[in-house]
């Protein structure tokens, strides 16, 4: 099987995983409230859990992947969340199903790092790009698809769906993946390579290129902090807003679909590679669109923060991925390094929500509002950092020669 038809089957492997994963995390929290009672405060705590165990477990997962092997990695990825899931269907304690949620992100850590890693290993600057693309495409609208439907699904199957459709997805990836490991292995006919020798990169180029993978990665945390927050507490605005979990899944899916369109967009034009404005222009619009999202009264403002919010933690989430591919040959660890930065952002906006929440609980919006402080901090820290970037790259622009470009995919190393 040529190099091109197997990442055909990786991006495969990845759609699968993006509509299970989504379909039972982001519905869980609509279980744990139907089933136990959840209010805001608990479903909070429950995210926090979830990405407190995330945020060390997805480092490690890319170190595994890289050591021993990409497809090892997933198989023990999706062999793990199919027998959590598979448990959670007939477990009927809430303490059962937080440990099922423990073991399940457990397992989702060897799987997202890895495909990161998959789709972009061998690639060129030329094609890096392309691959992350349909990479951000393929999540996104398999993301998208699956809370749209998620909610007509669970009330159509039961809510024990949110459980044994996405085991029985995890089981059908083993067995694709086993076909890829076979595929692989068969012998490829040579194909002429030219050998293209990279364009020298200066050292200020490459201190600009380190300093905004530093900014993506600790920028798309504080994105992670805002969707997470936002997901856990979906359940409440739908009862608030009178919406069922069919057309909450409906109506509050708009900026997964946001998201989407923001990754075509970023994919098909390269000029906001290595831009601040964009980047910080993104990070604003992301503040502003949690914040009406959580804090507005009537559904249509709710509607318009939806598409910026969408936008804007796309091209956050983008520079995080992208410049974690192109900045670097370790593509699993980097991708670990990815995956646990969104960990912690989704730790850490959980934990603030729910801390808020639980100290000053006569104040419905206290959550929304102690997040929204804390994102807008993130934002004085990117700033801040840039501003420093900047002044060391002056420096370096005055002692050196020629200053040089900004690097393109894959330019440095």
């Amino acid at each position: 099987m040529t190099p091109n038809r197997l990442k055909t089957g990786y991006y495969t492997l990845e759609g699968i995983n993006a509509f299970a994963t989504a379909f039972y995390f982001f519905y869980l929290f609509f279980f744990m409230r139907d089933r136990f009672g959840y209010g805001n405060l608990e479903n909070l705590l429950l995210s926090a859990a979830n990405g407190f165990i995330y945020m060390f477990a997805a480092w490690y997962g890319g170190r595994f992947a890289q050591r021993f092997g990409y497809h090892r990695a997933l198989r023990v990825g999706f062999g793990t969340m199919g027998l959590a899931l598979a448990t959670g269907s007939v477990v009927d304690s809430a303490t059962g199903q937080w440990a099922v949620m423990a073991v399940w992100t457990l397992g989702m850590c060897f799987t997202w790092p890895t495909l990161e890693a998959l789709v972009s290993e061998g690639e060129t600057a030329r094609t890096l790009p392309r691959r992350i693309g349909v990479y951000n495409l393929t999540w996104a609208g398999a993301s998208a698809l699956a809370y749209f439907t998620g909610g007509a699904l669970m009330e159509w199957l039961g809510s024990r769906s949110i459980f044994l459709v996405p085991a029985v997805l995890h089981a059908l990836q083993l067995i694709f993946l086993r076909w890829l490991e076979h595929a692989s292995q068969r012998p490829v006919a040579a194909v002429p390579v030219i050998e293209v020798p990279p364009e020298p990169i200066s050292i200020p180029a490459r201190a600009r290129a380190r300093s905004f993978l530093q900014l993506a990665w600790l920028a798309n945390p504080f994105a992670y902090v805002a969707i997470n927050t936002i997901i856990a507490v979906i359940p409440g605005l739908a009862q608030r807003h009178g919406l069922t979990p069919t057309w909450a899944g409906v109506f509050c899916s708009i900026w997964f679909f946001a998201r989407f369109g923001a990754f075509a967009v970023l994919w098909l034009w390269p000029g906001w590679h290595y831009r601040f404005r964009w980047f910080a222009g993104a990070y604003l619009m992301l503040l502003a669109g949690f914040v009406v999202i959580l804090l507005s009264p009537a559904l249509w403002p709710v509607l318009l923060a939806q598409l910026g919010f969408g936008a804007a933690v796309g091209l956050v989430y983008y520079s995080s991925l992208f410049y974690s591919m192109d900045v670097g040959e370790t593509k699993g660890e980097h991708g670990g390094i990815h995956e646990a930065a969104i960990g912690a952002g989704i730790f850490g906006g959980s934990a603030v929500g729910a801390a808020a929440l639980a100290l000053f609980p006569a104040f419905a919006t206290a959550g929304a509002w102690a997040v929204s402080g804390l994102l807008f901090a993130g934002g004085l820290t990117v700033v801040g950092m840039r501003l420093q970037s900047w002044r060391q790259e002056l420096a370096l622009d005055s002692t050196l020669p020629s200053g040089g470009d900004f690097p393109t995919a894959n330019s440095v190393q």
